[in-house]
């Protein structure tokens, strides 16, 4: 699976963005789609999860202000940024987890900087 990652940009704190992957093929069964994060010098964290049947899952940090969806039939998921703090700021990863395989997939980043 070939994931192209989407709509990054730079806003102000309080803004938002949104992200979106394309996946090269079906991304309905089986496949566990994430946003990851990365900020200069620190580990690449999860931010969200959302399963093939919509379940959905977000780091403490980023809950009530993040919104992961996806749809199956256009091979998409988004992530919906609001209220966006300086410590948003990142390379956003989008990735395809496998679960009957353990195969992992990744796209390029796309960059989120939110500074005044």
């Amino acid at each position: 699976v070939q994931l192209q990652a989407s709509g990054g940009g730079s806003v102000t704190p309080g803004g938002s963005l949104r992200l979106s992957c394309a996946a090269s093929r079906s991304i309905s069964s089986s496949i566990i789609m994430n946003w990851y994060r990365q900020a200069p010098g620190k580990q690449r964290e999860l931010v969200a999860s959302i399963t093939s049947g919509g379940d959905t899952a977000y780091a403490d940090s980023v809950r009530g202000r993040f919104t992961i969806s996806r749809d199956n039939a256009k091979n998409t998921v988004n992530l919906q940024m609001n209220s966006l703090q300086p410590e948003d700021t990142a390379a956003y990863y989008c990735n395809a987890y496998h679960s009957g395989s353990g195969m992992n997939f990744w796209g390029q980043g796309t960059l989120v900087t939110v500074s005044s």
